[in-house]
């Protein structure tokens, strides 16, 4: 008689460990379609895209460089899988109507959320990249402390290890971003 009191219990506990064990996914915006393809050959092609754009912009001056979706996920999926707790994991970044859309899971304890980054990127005054985060959607998880500088801090590591030993001597002009592209121009000073 004892044993079927301790059937319900270990029943219930079993259960209970089951959920601690899994992650809870509570919602979020939805990721966009089509699906961006992540693959290392788009990151092959970016850094080959940036050396070609930098060697022809040694004579005349003119850099002007084209970056797509699957180039930008693909480079975003691969930094994040090199930190310990990224912000958002399996990324989606879609180049549109003049923003920088990035989707991601994020992660807060057993809690699974679809996160959507809005951003813009433009160029001050003295030739500079400026990123300013539009809207952050985390679904019903907060947003994090400190997102706008860490996004933006991430951006501006990807441009200046892109432009490598011409950072400081290069000036962006223009960056536009619309149809799947993002086209940065800028000068060799």
């Amino acid at each position: 008689m004892a044993a079927h009191r301790k059937l319900p219990f270990l029943g219930l506990s079993f259960l209970i460990l089951a959920v601690l064990a899994c992650s809870i996914n509570i919602g979020g915006p939805a990721y966009p379609t089509p699906a961006i393809p992540v693959s290392t050959q788009a990151v092959g092609d970016l850094n080959q895209a940036i050396q070609t754009a930098l060697a022809s912009g040694a004579g005349s001056g003119e850099v002007t460089l084209i970056i797509t979706e699957p180039e930008l996920t693909s480079y975003l999926t691969n930094q994040l899988s090199t930190q310990a707790q990224p912000l958002i994991t399996s990324p989606q970044v879609y180049l549109r109507n003049g923003q920088i859309q990035v989707f991601g899971t994020a992660h807060q304890g057993y809690f699974i959320a679809t996160a959507a980054l809005v951003l813009n990127a433009g160029v001050d005054a003295q030739g500079q990249l400026q990123i300013a985060v539009t809207s952050a959607d985390f679904g019903p998880l907060p947003v994090p402390q400190g997102l706008e500088q860490a996004a933006t801090d991430a951006i501006e590591q990807a441009y200046t290890g892109w432009l490598g030993p011409v950072a400081t001597g290069f000036r962006l002009e223009s960056i536009t971003v619309a149809d799947g592209k993002m086209t940065v121009t800028g000068r060799i000073k």
